[in-house]
């Protein structure tokens, strides 16, 4: 009973990883908040905890909208008296080349990955504060936020939730919450509208496969551990380097653009960073390693 006595919310907990994390935590003796956009959704999985002996309530209400958001962390303290734990799942994903988007799409793929995390954290986080018990903070970003082709506005909301994990784990930690980010790799149906995403991730990395990690970033065990970026695949488990500035650091009291041209051509030319998720080489230095090979 790793969560005995605790709160959590899980947004996005319909189906998918957000259903697996919202049933595991009840099975380690959590009370759930399972939210969903979709009622029905959200209402199978809750009904699934209580059928089962849990405490469970569903909530329908979105994300994206600040009042909402509120209301799902309401919820949660009127219900049970408190929350102890938010995984911050909820999310959208589409494949396409930038000259292929539509503003549309954008603003609602950033509503959700992005702002909705934000404003549900701002939630939880005021309550916890009150509530003077601490608490963890789990959001969900994603492999893709180092950079991955056709999914350019999708990576860069999960590389905004990193960095904002980052950032809140500073601002957090002298209240006691924890704030952790799991980069997931399952079989759900972000992964059957990519054919690529079908090869590299077979139907045996099912979500559950995923929720012990969150179950223990949410539970007491992982106290002390905040700040970090935990990427699960199934079979892997690993931590994910934060960026960090780089040598050699070069100083002028002024750079101009000829300046700058010499940095690039005599020094940082051979310091190129090999870029995206599948660190593909600079055109710059690219003549030189496929000579090698």
């Amino acid at each position: 009973m790793l969560l005995e006595h605790k709160a959590v919310v899980v947004t996005g907990a319909g189906r998918g990883l957000g259903e697996a994390f919202a049933i595991h935590a009840a099975q380690a003796g959590a009370a759930v908040v399972a939210n969903d956009i979709d009622a029905d959704l959200a209402e199978r999985t809750a009904a699934i905890i209580r059928e089962h002996g849990g405490r469970a309530v569903a909530s329908s209400d979105s994300v994206t909208d600040p009042g909402q958001a509120n209301a799902i962390i309401d919820l949660c303290v009127a219900e049970f008296g408190g929350i102890d734990g938010l995984v911050n799942n909820a999310g959208l994903n589409y494949e396409a080349y930038p000259w292929e988007e539509s503003p549309e799409q954008v603003k609602e793929i950033v509503d959700v990955n992005l702002l909705g995390v934000i404003y549900t954290g701002m939630a939880a986080a005021r309550a916890m504060v009150e509530g003077g018990r601490g608490g963890s903070i789990v959001n969900i970003s994603s492999g893709a936020s180092l950079g991955q082709r056709k999914l350019g506005t999708y990576a860069a909301t999960k590389g905004a939730v990193a960095s904002l994990t980052y950032s809140w784990a500073l601002d957090m930690e002298e209240v006691g919450i924890r704030v952790n980010a799991v980069c997931p790799l399952a079989h759900t149906r972000m992964v059957w509208k990519s054919e690529r995403s079908l090869r590299n991730c077979p139907p045996d990395r099912t979500p559950s496969r995923v929720a012990p990690l969150v179950m223990y970033l949410l539970g007491p065990g992982s106290q002390g551990i905040t700040g970090q970026l935990i990427r699960c695949t199934g079979p892997q488990l690993h931590i994910v380097g934060h960026p960090y500035l780089k040598a050699p650091i070069l100083e002028r009291q002024v750079w101009d653009t000829n300046d700058v041209q010499r940095a690039f051509d005599e020094v940082f030319s051979a310091h190129l960073e090999p870029y995206g998720l599948e660190k593909r080489v600079p055109p710059r230095l690219r003549k030189w390693t496929e000579g090698a090979a």
